[in-house]
């Protein structure tokens, strides 16, 4: 089994990496890998900054989001592969999911309820509607 795992610092992301760890009947033999997409710069800010500080800044949030997963990976002694990517992270988790051939996709939901799901739309529903990979969502 091969699990894509959306995290993005928060403890929604979190919750969805205990979900997979806490199970090992279930994920227990899975191929892990952790996706982080960060929003990209708006494009004057980005320019006006230049191509190496949007880049360091991108590597910061990656690593930022990245380390708390990290971390509970180690203590579970268990390794994951990261994809990074940047701008919509609905988007860019359901191409993960349907490029790299997923069985699974496990992610945290912020739980805004319906309303503003339907308002607002979330990445939970653009990746719902982005691919054909089951979505597993923690709460």
């Amino acid at each position: 089994m091969n699990v894509l795992i959306a995290v993005d610092g928060s403890a929604f992301g979190t919750k969805a990496l205990d979900y997979v760890l806490a199970r090992p009947a279930m994920f227990g033999q899975a191929a892990l890998t952790l996706i982080h997409v960060a929003q990209p710069l708006p494009p004057r800010a980005a320019a006006a900054v230049g191509a190496e500080i949007v880049a360091a800044q991108y590597a910061h949030e990656h690593d930022d989001a990245l380390r708390e997963a990290r971390g509970r990976l180690a203590a579970a002694g268990r390794t994951a592969r990261e994809v990074v990517k940047v701008g919509h992270p609905g988007s860019l988790v359901a191409e993960e999911a349907e490029a790299g051939g997923y069985d699974a996709v496990v992610m945290g939901s912020h739980g805004h309820g319906a309303l503003a799901g339907l308002l607002l739309g979330s990445t939970v529903s653009k990746v719902l509607a982005g691919c054909r990979t089951p979505v597993l969502v923690v709460r």
